[in-house]
């Protein structure tokens, strides 16, 4: 009766290891690799224009435009040094996680210590999870440090996402969402959700709400047609919008 059921508790624990921190280190990896492509494709661009008209180039124009090269370079190389240090934290995490998990296939029964003190901390793991969801982020903090769980705590992650929801909230505005769907592009297309498209709805009608209509014309041209597959009916009616002012008291359009 005291044995401890290790493969459920490791399918509980999944998330706890896979999804957040793993998650993460994946996305920075992808971020950078773009950066690198983007930044190298238009070095190389750069340092074949010059090469092409170095003779027809001053001296003073000539090591302008090379010093503005090395600054560039540079600067990508300070980035990556960030990114290199922020994804090492990511990987120790990640190993402490699993150290910890590990620690389950030391016990052989629940009326352990070892186990029970596990289990305690793993309740604090919860708690802090719970509240930094919850946005109670300090006093998640404080039962991080009062714990030493600073390795289990996914503080900046949840930091990130009370801000957006204060920037939609507060400020009544989307970029701060939109920047979020730009990262994880690849994952809200891969379980199909279109969040993306309702806070660029949202813009749109927005724009419409403020009368300024050529505005939200090139807006929708741009950002809603994009959808045309997916949410088509959808775009009709918000182009509707658009024969409507916006204290019109039709039932579907009115505010």
């Amino acid at each position: 009766m005291d044995k401890i059921n290790i493969d459920n508790m490791l399918a509980i624990e999944e998330p706890f290891i896979k999804v957040v921190p793993l998650e993460q280190l994946r996305r920075a990896v992808r971020h950078t690799q773009k950066q690198v492509e983007r930044e190298t494709e238009a070095v190389s661009a750069e340092m074949a224009e010059i090469l092409k008209s170095q003779y027809r180039l001053a001296p003073e124009e000539l090591q302008s435009k090379l010093d503005g090269l090395i600054e560039r370079l540079q600067t990508l190389r300070q980035d990556l040094e960030r990114v290199t240090q922020e994804e090492s934290q990511l990987i120790q995490r990640s190993k402490l996680r699993a150290a910890d998990l590990h620690k389950l296939k030391g016990f052989e029964s629940t009326t352990q210590p070892e186990f029970q003190h596990w289990c305690r901390q793993r309740l604090d793991r919860v708690l802090i999870d719970y509240m930094l969801r919850s946005g109670n982020l300090n006093t998640a903090q404080r039962l991080v440090e009062s714990g030493s769980l600073e390795h289990f705590a996914d503080t900046s992650l949840f930091a990130q996402v009370m801000s957006i929801e204060s920037e939609l909230k507060d400020a009544h505005s989307c970029q701060g969402a939109l920047s979020w769907c730009a990262e994880n592009r690849g994952a809200l297309r891969k379980i199909q959700c279109s969040l993306e498209f309702e806070l660029r709805l949202q813009e749109y009608v927005e724009m419409i709400r403020a009368k300024n209509t050529p505005a939200a014309i090139l807006y929708a041209k741009k950002h809603l047609s994009p959808w045309s597959d997916t949410q088509m009916p959808r775009i009709q009616r918000a182009m509707t919008l658009l024969a409507f002012s916006p204290s019109t008291s039709c039932p579907p359009y009115k505010a």
